[in-house]
């Protein structure tokens, strides 16, 4: 599974460890940037860039994280692209349920409000958990499709 990741100044130290967690936990991990703490640097550029690199990605199951202070910004951004199911996660049920029910491929966490070990914990739970296909949740994935 390739893991594109990126994070704005709020979010830059966070993402740099949570890289370095899921590379030494065998996952195939791109960072999107920041690539230097610019306390200038703008949340939508990131935001943009993930996206666009999951969509573009030939991995059969690509994900994108992203990291912003509260983390809307970044799912309110990364939701602008097609194909693009954005969800903040606050906790390993919000992260799960993201994925099940939403199928979610971009999770967005609010670094001002997790620590490091609650970032590893949620973000794991996320990837291994599965989109259940149950004909509810792909009627309204369709739904969000045709919006």
């Amino acid at each position: 599974m390739k893991i594109y990741i990126g994070a704005d100044h709020q979010g830059f130290r966070l993402k740099d460890k949570l890289s370095a967690y899921l590379k030494k936990h065998g996952y195939d991990v791109e960072d999107e940037g920041d690539n230097r703490l610019d306390p200038q640097d703008d949340f939508p550029e990131f935001a943009g860039r993930v996206a666009a690199a999951v969509k573009s990605s030939s991995d059969k199951d690509p994900r994108g994280i992203l990291l912003c202070g509260s983390g809307q910004g970044m799912v309110m951004a990364a939701n602008r692209f097609d194909g693009i199911y954005a969800a903040l996660a606050w906790d390993i049920k919000s992260a799960q349920e993201s994925r099940a029910d939403d199928n979610s491929n971009v999770l967005c966490l609010p670094s001002h409000r997790l620590n490091e070990q609650d970032v590893f914990d949620i973000v794991t739970s996320w990837l291994q958990a599965e989109f259940a296909a149950a004909p509810r949740f792909i009627r309204r994935l369709k739904q969000i499709d045709a919006l």
